[in-house]
């Protein structure tokens, strides 16, 4: 159901969410470059000179959803479910998220992951329209490591529904959600389903959503998962928003990447977000104690390249580098 163009749907737990869709006013991000920079700037500032938290400002923290999520996140990673939090957006924290989780998705690194998702959601989406275009009858899989909700997927398919409506038609869709954590999967299947409802913005596409237990260290299982979903013989994109870039070593990075390249078509390409090796990341890290892996450009176009990978677009944030790899020619 929808009120005012949002689609709702229910957590694991009870929570009624808003499902993002980064097309429209309540949920797209408008900054230019110039404004980013600046709050750059302002971040690594405010980062040197923050003082430590008093207990008082734990004890909060340890009594809101956001709060206690990123202090058990702390030197492992925030899971799916939690990161979609983030990305709603301080306006949609509704009861029973309270003002300090709305502080906390309104910070920067916050705002920033509500970005990181629209270029995703558009590499995505970009990507397939002329793959969708040159073969009116191809299935459609898209695989989606560390995925949680698989937030990006679904926005992948708004974006082309309002933009080029003919391209799916049809089409036989799958959504493969490659994940340890099954609360985000289970969320992003219900919220699926409410937006290809009657009165969704996905309405009469028949989308098959599975959810496939994953841990990137054990690559070796990509080939089945991939021949199961059929992926030679579809429009295949890779997303890992989040995931696999930021938080693998070059060892896991490479295995999966190679797996990706040999089990899919010659025109499959990986979107993903790299951590970037600069001044803003060393102060977030400093303050969230996240053990994401930092790297040049250069360095990742080196590491995927090993892999028969090619970096098509990168589009350079304050925290990552958002890019679509292509199949080296």
């Amino acid at each position: 159901m929808t009120t005012s163009e949002t689609v709702y749907a229910t957590t694991d737990e009870g929570l009624r969410l808003p499902v993002i869709d980064v097309t429209t006013p309540a949920f797209k991000v408008t900054v230019t470059d110039a404004e980013l920079d600046v709050l750059t700037a302002q971040f690594v500032l405010e980062s040197a000179s923050r003082p430590e938290m008093s207990p008082a400002v734990w004890q909060a923290l340890a009594q809101s959803i956001l709060g206690k999520a990123l202090m058990a996140a702390v030197d492992t990673f925030l899971p799916g479910l939690d990161t979609y939090f983030l990305k709603i957006g301080p306006d949609h924290l509704r009861d029973p998220f309270t003002e300090i989780d709305r502080r906390i998705a309104a910070s920067f690194p916050g705002f920033t992951t509500r970005i990181r998702l629209q270029d995703m959601a558009s590499l995505i989406a970009d990507g397939l329209k002329p793959i969708l275009a040159a073969d009116t009858g191809r299935p459609i899989c898209l695989v989606n490591v560390a995925g949680g909700p698989a937030a990006d997927s679904w926005n992948a398919l708004i974006h082309l529904r309002r933009e080029a409506p003919g391209l799916l038609g049809r089409r036989a869709i799958a959504i493969a959600v490659l994940d340890l954590d099954d609360r985000g999967p289970q969320f992003g299947k219900r919220a699926i389903a409410a937006l290809a409802a009657s009165d969704g913005p996905l309405s009469g596409l028949a989308i098959d959503v599975r959810h496939v237990p994953y841990d990137w260290s054990q690559s070796d299982r990509l080939g089945s998962c991939l021949d199961d979903l059929r992926a030679r013989e579809s429009a295949c994109a890779i997303s890992s928003e989040g995931g696999l870039f930021e938080y693998g070593t070059d060892e896991v990075v490479a295995a999966n990447l190679a797996q990706l390249h040999a089990g899919t078509p010659a025109d499959a390409f990986v979107v993903g977000s790299v951590t970037r090796d600069n001044e803003a990341t060393r102060a977030s890290k400093a303050a969230a104690r996240v053990p994401t892996q930092p790297r040049t450009l250069e360095a990742f176009r080196k590491l995927a390249l090993g892999t028969g990978w090619s970096t098509e677009r990168a589009l350079e944030r304050p925290f990552t580098y958002n890019v679509r790899l292509v199949k080296a020619r």
